[in-house]
């Protein structure tokens, strides 16, 4: 084996032996390339095992990566105060040059510059250092999900968070058949030279470079997670790309069950919703179960709509988690459990603090800008917050009271019953809204998705962002083939899930949202009975519609709130100029991302941009609920 002494040389017996027991030419080979060109001064290989899972925990601290807070099971880490967020200019997908065409829209590098570059980025930087291998499944292990996959980094930080991020695959390589045996996603990571405060020197080199087409990602010069930790965005977007030739689909939505104790049932939901729309918390709605809250795989498994969460923890913003609006979240990150903040305030009592948090929070403490006090400036003139705004906690899922066990660890998934698009705007989405079939939630759902600016976002108030899917940062191919994806796997299955819209932002005419954050309950669970067949509903020129008598009901049985009739036909008015408004966007964003969009999509939103133009010839601008007849 060409790498064998190489390899022999900067490893264990140990370790070089687990390695071996593999049997894996591959893997071998992707090691040992990637050993002698970024030179570690060593290589662990871990197995399934809880000792090596300690190790990792253990070199995490004696190398600085991560400090011990007051309860001893929590840690956390710092990134450089340039390094706290994903670096969307330095990451790229290396495409063939017969592909460059269709990926100009999307960030591309032609596929051997980008790989010359990457290679000389990454040659000698793990000098000096210790690096680890780890193996991990994407999805649940040895099921028809089963994605595997191997980490190669020198941050014992991202080791650490992709542990509890997820499920450990060593068990499962040892058991791949021989024609499985290079069929695994690949990551190779760097923090590179380090500077005196443990944290990435060379960020003007830092490159996030993704090969769909032999499903390796290269990550160098970085340490936060949504840039290192390949398995989470990275290794979606080389997911996106297999499913869309291999016929399913991976999908940026939680996976959900709604609870409805009087009939004794559970009815799974996926949901997508564009960032500050109402994910984690539709996700985490009091009395309902989690499955997973990030993303899903979906795939059709004996003529049934299946999913399973991908993921095995939560790497999520901590910003405004408080005991209010986030109970089941904020009491465990007050237990003494395994959880890694990153970029919070470490306080003089050595507990963490957040922006958000609720409570008193120090004067002073020990943040990602350094020692920390009120007032501080950064260089550049501008008060240091105690914490940055992306701020996360990494948590496992199975922390949670409110977690399916069983939906959880399910080999074939669950059964996907109702899917949710959400997004924000204050005038013309209704907050909940059913799809007559799944080709219309697609196209008038989930393609027509935005999320609208709000005073806390930098620049013009009211500007509507276009979302479609509630996955644009992360498609890895043209849009309008994903779209048509996407239709042709939900029309495959026996039991279609229905489609239902949401949005939470509807305002008044004072500018002030309409109802509680907690009303998504009752949107829920409306959609959770019309899948039962329970409740009636209004037609209106893009879905249906809850009646009022039913909203009231579902207000007072869940909230103990009165729903007027007057706010009901205000929020279920159908805005006719509003909704050809939303279309013609939505139509003009497609043939700017993709030219190749196929033809009967923008056929088919003109189609319903004249039903909407007819209506309103016939019923006027506003429709209110149950006058519209279709």
């Amino acid at each position: 084996m060409k790498y064998e002494t190489l390899l022999k040389n900067l490893m264990s017996e140990e370790s070089y032996n687990k390695l071996a027991a593999l049997k894996n030419e591959k893997v071998m080979e992707f090691i040992g390339f990637y050993a002698e060109h970024c030179e570690p001064a060593s290589i662990y290989v871990c197995n399934d095992s809880e000792a090596d899972m300690q190790y990792v925990r253990d070199r995490a601290l004696a190398l600085g990566e991560e400090v011990t807070l007051k309860y001893p099971k929590q840690t956390i880490h710092w990134d450089s105060y340039a390094d706290q967020g994903r670096d969307k200019n330095g990451t790229k997908y290396m495409v063939y040059k017969e592909n460059l065409e269709s990926m100009k829209t999307l960030n591309s590098v032609e596929y051997e510059q980008g790989y010359n570059e990457i290679l000389e980025i990454s040659k000698g930087i793990m000098k000096g250092k210790s690096a680890v291998v780890l193996f991990f499944s994407e999805g649940p292990t040895e099921s028809p999900f089963t994605i595997p996959c191997v980490q190669f980094t020198d941050s014992w930080y991202v080791a650490h968070s992709e542990y509890i991020l997820y499920r450990s695959a060593y068990s499962h390589f040892l058991k791949m058949k021989e024609d499985e045996k290079g069929g695994f996603f690949r990551f190779i990571h760097s923090a590179g030279e380090l500077d005196g405060k443990n944290n990435t020197k060379n960020l003007d080199k830092r490159r996030v470079f993704m090969d769909t087409q032999n499903n390796v990602v290269y990550s160098m010069n970085n340490q936060y997670a949504g840039n290192s930790v390949g398995l989470k965005k990275h290794s979606m977007r080389l997911a996106i790309n297999k499913s869309g030739n291999e016929g399913w689909l991976c999908e940026h939505m939680f996976v959900m069950g709604a609870v409805n104790e009087e009939k004794n049932r559970m009815t799974y939901f996926c949901g997508a919703y564009p960032s500050a729309c109402g994910k984690t918390s539709t996700a985490m709605i009091p009395g309902e179960k989690i499955v997973g809250d990030d993303i899903a795989y979906f795939r059709n498994i004996n003529g049934e709509f299946r999913a399973v969460n991908v993921e095995n923890g939560m790497f999520g913003i901590i910003k405004d988690v408080n005991e209010k609006d986030d109970p089941v979240i904020f009491e465990n990150l007050m237990k003494n459990q395994e959880i890694i903040f990153s970029n919070v305030l470490m306080g003089p009592d050595k507990m963490p603090y957040w922006v958000g948090m609720g409570v008193d929070t120090p004067k002073e403490g020990y943040n990602h800008f350094g020692e920390w006090y009120e007032g501080v400036k950064d260089a550049k003139g501008n008060a240091v917050a105690l914490a940055h705004g992306n701020a996360r906690y990494t948590m496992r899922l199975d922390y949670l009271d409110n977690i399916d066990k069983e939906g959880f660890e399910a080999k074939n998934g669950v059964k996907v019953e109702g899917i949710l698009y959400g997004g924000r705007d204050s005038d013309t989405t209704v907050p909940v809204e059913e799809s007559p079939n799944w080709k219309d939630g697609i196209l008038l759902k989930a393609c027509t998705l935005e999320s609208e600016t709000t005073s806390a976002t930098i620049g013009a108030e009211g500007v509507r962002t276009p979302s479609p899917m509630a996955n644009l940062d992360f498609v890895s191919y043209p849009i309008g083939r994903y779209t048509m994806n996407n239709i042709k796997f939900g029309e495959s299955v026996n039991n279609v899930p229905k489609i239902f819209s949401n949005n939470y932002f509807m305002r008044g005419a004072d500018g002030k949202f309409i109802t509680s954050k907690l009303a998504k309950k009752v949107w829920l669970h409306w959609a959770e009975g019309r899948i039962h067949g329970e409740y009636e509903a209004f037609d209106t020129p893009t879905g249906k519609i809850p009646y009022y008598a039913d909203l009231k009901e579902l207000f007072k049985k869940y909230l103990n709130e009165d729903f007027t009739e007057e706010v009901y036909t205000y929020l279920f008015t159908f805005r006719c100029a509003k909704w050809v408004e939303k279309l013609q966007r939505t139509k003009a964003f497609y043939a700017k991302m993709d030219q190749d969009t196929p033809k009967e999509i923008f056929e088919y939103w003109d189609a319903a941009i004249k039903k909407i133009e007819e209506a309103k010839a016939k019923y006027g601008d506003e429709i209110k609920p149950g006058c519209f007849k279709g």
